[in-house]
């Protein structure tokens, strides 16, 4: 259990990175961000998600359900989200974008970042 968590505490919150990474672009829109994900599948090693634009998180990571639901707030993509029983609650993040990798950076773009693939 112990490793499971430790797992998605890497997948959501990995090192810090500066806002202007090497060709990533930030997304600036809800319509610039349904774009890339409408009907993909977000993925990295054990996780697979789907966002979709009725607000809702949906998908699997280590073989346990996560859930939630997100809103676009400015320039940011705010999630209410859980991972199997373990809520991870709250937060906003910029999101940016260089080919098919998808950056989320917590904390409105001054937390952890998490990068997954546009399938």
């Amino acid at each position: 259990m112990a490793r499971i968590l430790l797992a998605v505490a890497a997948l959501i919150a990995l090192a810090a990175t500066p806002l202007r990474a090497e060709g990533f672009h930030t997304i600036e829109s809800r319509s610039g961000f349904l774009g890339l994900v409408d009907g993909r599948s977000l993925t990295r090693t054990g996780v697979s998600l789907a966002v979709t634009p009725g607000g809702e998180i949906i998908g699997q990571a280590f073989g346990r359900p996560i859930t939630g639901a997100w809103r676009w707030d400015g320039r940011y993509f705010c999630r209410d989200m859980s991972f199997g029983t373990r809520k991870l609650g709250q937060n906003c993040h910029l999101v940016q974008v260089r080919g098919r990798v998808l950056r989320f950076i917590g904390d409105r773009g001054a937390g952890d970042r998490a990068d997954l693939r546009l399938d």
